[in-house]
């Protein structure tokens, strides 16, 4: 994971030009003087996200996107944290008048706003990461995450010994809700008789609320946890540390990007995004002009989503739960077999029928 840091070629926009704009209240999208101009670079790629990238999940392999599309491409980049509606529209007013040509917005959280300044930036292309709302500019950037999630339940359900599992939710949005139903369908696949129980925060980020939740869920017997968070998931492992540090035997599960680092004695493996080979495949698809009008997917079947079990507690997992898993991974692969997900993706609108 890399820190939020400036590089030669990474910069956000000036706060003055972006006071400015919003004084004068008629920004235009063909502004003189773009930022590949003043960069001399082949395209300009921004990222907004609504969290810190030190998240060590969903943010963090975001901006590593970001980094490699700087390195691979050799393009003028970069990042804002934008945590309001309003200030989702300022950064998207500030990025499509500096003439951004690429702009990825990371998280559902933003679709409106995305919509909105896709219709006044028509040279500017929105990526949504799992955005449900698509346009000519603006893509849904989908990640199949339930193929990764559906093998972590696999594992849950031939590790528990108490039959009870549990899911630590952020916020309930159908993408996340469909990553939870796949796991719990990946849990009875293995264990029928399972009882998974679930808890939906609130917020992505409350480390305290995911910790309070995972205590509840540890009370009622679960001996594996899962969750669904961002920033919030160091209260997971936390409160997963203290079970077992307790003498209360509790494996957790990473979720997002591989995570087994975070707390190797305690967790069983991670589903995990590879979201910096999406970025790069979607920006080459960018560059190719086959993007637009439709989501893209990004999943198993090209390796961007799995499931990664931890190599410091392998020898503890048994040789056939890992065998029926690596068999399921390739069924996915190959299309053989889908896991349940959850549809949220709008059609785009008709065209009217008839003339102006």
């Amino acid at each position: 994971m890399h820190p939020h840091r400036p590089t030669p070629r990474s910069r956000r926009p000036a706060s003055l030009a972006l006071g400015v704009l919003l004084l004068a209240g008629t920004a235009c999208s063909d502004a003189s003087t773009t930022c590949r101009d003043l960069a001399e670079a082949p395209f300009c790629a921004a990222l907004l996200t609504a969290g810190p990238v030190s998240d060590a999940g969903w943010y963090a392999g975001a901006y590593e996107g970001l980094l490699q599309i700087e390195g691979t491409f050799g393009a003028e980049i970069s990042h804002q944290q934008t945590r309001t509606a309003s200030e989702y529209d300022e950064a998207f007013l500030a990025y499509g008048t500096e003439g951004y040509d690429l702009v990825f917005a990371h998280g559902s959280e933003y679709q409106d706003a995305a919509i909105r300044a896709g219709e006044r930036f028509p040279e500017t292309t929105f990526i949504v990461s799992g955005g449900g709302r698509i346009s000519e500019n603006v893509v849904p950037l989908i990640f199949t995450l339930q193929d990764g999630s559906y093998l972590a339940g696999m594992a849950a359900g031939g590790m528990t010994e108490s039959g009870v599992v549990g899911m630590v939710g952020g916020v309930r949005i159908p993408p996340a809700e469909g990553v939870f139903l796949a796991f719990e369908a990946g849990v009875k696949a293995v264990r029928p008789d399972a009882e998974v129980i679930e808890t939906w925060i609130g917020s992505w980020d409350d480390v305290a609320a995911a910790k309070e939740a995972t205590v509840s869920h540890i009370a009622r017997g679960a001996d594996v946890i899962v969750h669904n968070t961002d920033g919030a998931s160091f209260g997971v492992f936390n409160a997963v540390r203290e079970a077992v540090d307790a003498g209360d035997p509790t494996w957790a599960i990473g979720m997002n990007r591989d995570q087994n680092d975070i707390a190797p004695e305690i967790t069983l493996g991670s589903a995990i995004i590879r979201i910096e080979d999406a970025f790069l495949e979607i920006t080459e698809a960018w560059r190719a002009g086959t993007i637009g009008g439709d989501a893209f997917y990004a999943g198993a079947s090209g390796e961007v989503v799995d499931f990664v079990p931890n190599p410091t507690v392998l020898d503890r997992i048994p040789a056939e739960l890992l065998e029926r898993i690596d068999e399921m991974r390739s069924a996915i692969r190959s299309g053989e077999f889908e896991p349940p997900a959850v549809q949220f993706i709008e059609a785009p609108p008709e065209p009217d029928a008839g003339g102006a």
